[in-house]
């Protein structure tokens, strides 16, 4: 495996770099920021497996992944991190990292994860995407029960109070009665006022 580690923590950087050579056999190269690590990629890359320390001069948060993803030609980037935001984790997977690593990982585990990300697969934590906090629920979804929510997806799809009542297996008058109750939740004055609601705040 052939690693490049940048960090600016020196004990962080030598630890990590002396246990992936002496335990896990792989060719280490380190560097102690983004730009010192985009010239050795250019010099000597691309390497197996990049590892960016999140908070490093010259990273502006995760632009540095972006132009490091740029200059390694195809081999993976990972961001390594001590203090980012829980949800950093899934931002740096959605802008094209091939994984997450916390500092806190035990030294074992840590291999165990380079040598997944060397092999080109994903890496992230499970504890981590435990953490991620639930996606918000809209204010006006709180005010409805689910089958108000279902009925006023069909409001939005232009559906009428038979064709609603058809496909939730209800009778017409259990939709009537639905329409009513979420038109004085949503303090719409009819159906159609209760649908337009709905979309303007991007529910459906």
């Amino acid at each position: 495996m052939r690693i490049l580690l940048a960090d600016d923590h020196d004990m962080v950087r030598e630890t990590i770099s002396a246990y992936l050579h002496s335990v896990g056999g792989a060719e280490v190269t380190s560097t102690v920021n983004l730009k010192d690590a985009l010239d050795q990629i250019d010099k000597v890359g691309p390497f197996d497996l990049v590892l960016l320390d999140y908070n490093m001069p010259g990273m502006f948060g995760l632009e540095g992944l972006a132009r490091a993803l740029k200059s390694n030609g195809g081999g993976g980037v990972a961001i390594l991190s001590g203090s980012a935001p829980t949800h950093t984790a899934q931002d740096a997977l959605d802008a094209g990292a091939i994984g997450y690593l916390p500092k806190t990982m035990g030294a074992k585990s840590l291999l165990n994860a380079v040598r997944f990300m060397s092999a080109g697969e994903v890496y992230v934590p499970v504890e981590l995407l435990r953490e991620q906090p639930a996606e918000e629920v809209h204010p006006l979804i709180e005010k409805l029960s689910q089958r108000e929510v279902e009925v006023l997806s069909g409001l939005c799809r232009g559906q009428s109070n038979k064709e609603i009542a058809r496909d939730l297996e209800l009778q017409e008058v259990t939709i009537k009665l639905h329409v009513r109750t979420l038109c004085r939740k949503m303090d719409a004055k009819n159906r159609t006022q209760a649908a337009i609601t709905a979309k303007e705040a991007g529910l459906f």
